[in-house]
């Protein structure tokens, strides 16, 4: 009969409603239901979750950044996989059961989830030998906290670009190098040093007995960054997005350097603020 579709409609030939298939998504391979070229949420890129997975890739050598426990659940096997992260340097942060619950991509984290880095750390020795490579004077970006990861990833690239020789930053309050830092990088985290410390004042301390001297970037700096010299060996402190430079970090900076603002607006972001002294700092050592 004409106009009689039964057997034919979208709900399917009994007139009930068909369920869209099952989205299932893994950690390690990406999105089973994902049709190529779909993109994936990048929140979820490098998420090891379960104390099975999370203690494997320890035992596998694989890079860690961070590992979240839930709190008030140290059983025996997450005991142990706080030990691991311990003695291969990630950060061991305590997490409630609702941020868990909202990171896990399985729903299934049972009071653990690790973030992969997407490459191992270096050392300040690394840091240097890298300048000496070059028979260069060292320039080093140190990252007081910065804690966004797209703004952490647009210092590395620009530093990277720059012929800086590493980037510091700190166990805690900061971003690490993670899938999203490398993203935001355009790959450039695989060719540039990045250290991680437990404590920048005391970075800064020991740069400054191996003859670096170092600058602090401030909004109200009592010397302009045109006049800075950065010829010599350098390191250049950016501060956090919120509060810029804590202060013990900024107490132990050589120099406090402002950036020239004639607009209504008063500040700029961190990757923003890096950009400009780093390329201060190449366009005086090119002279």
């Amino acid at each position: 009969m004409p106009g009689n579709n039964r057997g034919f409609n979208k709900s399917g030939g009994d007139g009930r409603k068909r369920r869209p298939p099952a989205r299932h998504y893994d950690p390690y391979h990406g999105d089973s239901g994902t049709h190529a070229g779909e993109r994936i949420d990048e929140r979820y890129e490098g998420i090891i979750e379960g104390r099975n997975a999370v203690t494997e890739a320890f035992r596998a050598g694989r890079a860690i950044d961070k590992v979240y426990i839930a709190i008030g659940e140290r059983t025996p096997a997450l005991n142990h996989i706080a030990a691991l992260a311990k003695e291969t340097g990630a950060v061991v942060a305590d997490a409630d059961k609702r941020k868990l619950d909202s990171m896990s991509v399985t729903g299934a984290h049972q009071g653990v989830i690790a973030i992969a880095s997407v490459k191992e750390y270096c050392t300040i020795d690394d840091i240097f030998a890298a300048a000496e490579e070059r028979g260069e004077e060292p320039l080093i970006i140190v990252c007081d906290e910065i804690s966004d990861h797209h703004n952490l990833g647009a210092v590395i690239r620009t530093a990277e670009a720059a012929g800086a020789h590493g980037v510091i930053i700190p166990k805690r309050r900061s971003a690490g190098i993670t899938a999203i830092v490398g993203k935001t990088s355009a790959g450039a985290v695989e060719y540039m040093n990045v250290a991680r410390e437990a404590n920048i004042t005391a970075v800064l301390k020991e740069l400054k007995k191996r003859g670096v001297w170092v600058f602090g970037t401030v909004a109200d700096g009592d010397t302009p960054l045109w006049q800075a010299d950065l010829r010599g060996p350098c390191a250049v402190v950016i501060g956090s997005e919120g509060t810029g430079m804590s202060r013990l970090v900024a107490e132990n900076c050589d120099f406090k350097i402002s950036i020239p603002m004639f607009g209504k607006v008063s500040s700029l972001n961190a990757s923003a603020s890096a950009a400009i002294v780093i390329y201060e700092a190449v366009r005086q050592r090119e002279k």
